[in-house]
């Protein structure tokens, strides 16, 4: 009986479970697959690399937008469409722009509208 092969994926696809922005990665992890086990194994025990995109970025649009309390379409709405780093998202909450407060607005009326729906089918 053959083992199995392990299950890989795209580094893209890696990227996207460690919440990281794959430009900002070292080359050996853009250019091969990363496995399961391998996923795991930098989930369990970051290398020091991870550790500093996590604390510091540049983020994806999907963590910039969850960093800031928006949605993907307001940061799109907003003409941000690369990634950021943690001081630049700081930078954004402290000046707090007039777009900033409608998007997070917009977001919190789309939560709120989203739990009172569940309630009524609750």
């Amino acid at each position: 009986m053959k083992p199995a092969n392990p299950q890989s994926m795209k580094p893209s696809t890696a990227a996207q479970k460690l919440g990281v922005h794959l430009p900002a990665t070292p080359e050996e992890f853009r250019e091969g697959v990363v496995t399961r086990e391998e996923l795991n194994a930098l989930l369990a025990d970051p290398p020091e690399w991870l550790v500093q995109l996590r604390l510091h970025g540049p983020y994806p649009r999907a963590e910039v937008a969850r960093k800031l309390g928006v949605s993907n379409s307001g940061l799109a709405r907003a003409g941000i469409t690369e990634a950021l780093t943690a001081d630049q998202i700081h930078a954004l909450l402290e000046e707090m722009p007039e777009w900033l407060v409608r998007e997070r607005q917009t977001q919190a009326d789309v939560r709120a509208e989203n739990a009172r729906l569940k309630a009524e089918r609750d």
